[in-house]
């Protein structure tokens, strides 16, 4: 049995959890900027569990069998929406000892479904087939909490595999206020689907705290998200926040356990591609030592580059290296 002052010392050594509700004074709608306040501030390798809401009014369910939050309507009803779109996110989360020019390890510890209902919605003039589909089209769809399984309205059972749309930092201050649509160097609206429990994604920091944010629960997501949502949740997740003051990014990077990923973001697909591809050759030669050229070789051999998403105005390519192939 530890004696009072040891266990003392071990609690102070110990990283300690933080719980974010998520309500009107923690959320911010639709937006990054430079300036918002935190609203918790942690120690650097600190663990905090953010609960988060998604949807607008338009898209909630009504009805008994429906687990309707009771802060969403609060926040709906509280926060501004001043660029007059975007995703609800909780936070911003500043970390201690985080500067311009650190970058913010988050690790992503886990992740759970607040709500027994996802939606998914087609609305006209969005989307990858815009010239398709003319009608705005909501599902609201069921979810089995307690087995991770979705059931589609046409009967069709999914199992779940939930992330995190939405995951970033505060913008460098001449960017001003940005929207949390457009995917960023400070991360944001990513979707990438493999950013999941147990990956680990990696921020560049421009203010100080870093000012870590999260939202844009998805149940579900198809590489591409091509009608624009997921299977769009409220989640809570339970993030490790680490500064590395020995890594330099100017884009964000992740890994699994079994990949190393870059990412390329740009109005453009090739452009993205080619952004996440020479990030990379970069990251290779950084871990192996290889040429360039090397490092090109090695990237057609065995790396992939998959679409995270073509619906956020700018697009996403994440390029995968298996780990095994260092």
């Amino acid at each position: 049995m530890r004696s009072a002052s040891a266990q003392r010392l071990w609690r102070r050594a110990k990283p300690m959890p933080h719980l974010l509700h998520s309500s009107p004074a923690t959320c911010h709608w639709g937006y990054f900027a430079p300036n918002l306040k935190p609203v918790l501030e942690v120690a650097s390798g600190d663990t905090v569990t953010i609960e988060t809401i998604s949807g607008a009014p338009a898209v909630l369910p009504q009805g008994p069998q429906w687990d309707v939050l009771p802060e969403h309507a609060a926040v709906h009803a509280e926060c501004p929406l001043p660029l007059g779109n975007g995703h609800i996110l909780t936070g911003p989360v500043a970390v201690k000892t985080a500067e311009p020019g650190d970058v913010l390890q988050v690790d992503i510890v886990g992740i759970d479904l607040r709500t027994n209902w996802g939606w998914n919605i087609i609305r006209p003039l969005a989307g990858a087939l815009p010239e398709d589909f003319h009608e705005t089209t909501l599902l609201h769809i069921p979810l089995d909490k307690a087995n991770g399984i979705a059931n589609l309205p046409w009967g069709t059972n999914l199992k779940l595999s939930p992330f995190f749309g939405v995951m970033g930092v505060a913008p460098p201050t001449e960017w001003g206020m940005v929207t949390s649509i457009i995917p960023r160097a400070m991360g944001g609206n990513i979707d990438c689907k493999e950013l999941g429990v147990g990956a680990t994604l990696y921020l560049p920091v421009f203010q100080s705290g870093g000012l870590f944010s999260a939202g844009d629960g998805h149940a579900l997501q198809g590489d591409g998200e091509v009608n624009v949502t997921a299977i769009e949740t409220s989640l809570t997740g339970h993030f490790r926040l680490t500064v590395r003051k020995d890594m330099h990014l100017f884009m964000p990077m992740a890994e699994t356990a079994t990949h190393l990923m870059t990412f390329g973001m740009d109005p453009d697909l090739d452009q993205a591609a080619k952004q996440a591809l020479r990030a990379m050759i970069d990251l290779i030669c950084e871990r192996k030592n290889l040429s360039r050229e090397q490092a090109y070789a090695l990237c057609s051999i065995t790396c992939d580059l998959r679409i995270s998403q073509i619906v956020n105005q700018h697009k996403g390519v994440h390029a995968m290296l298996p780990k095994a192939a260092l």
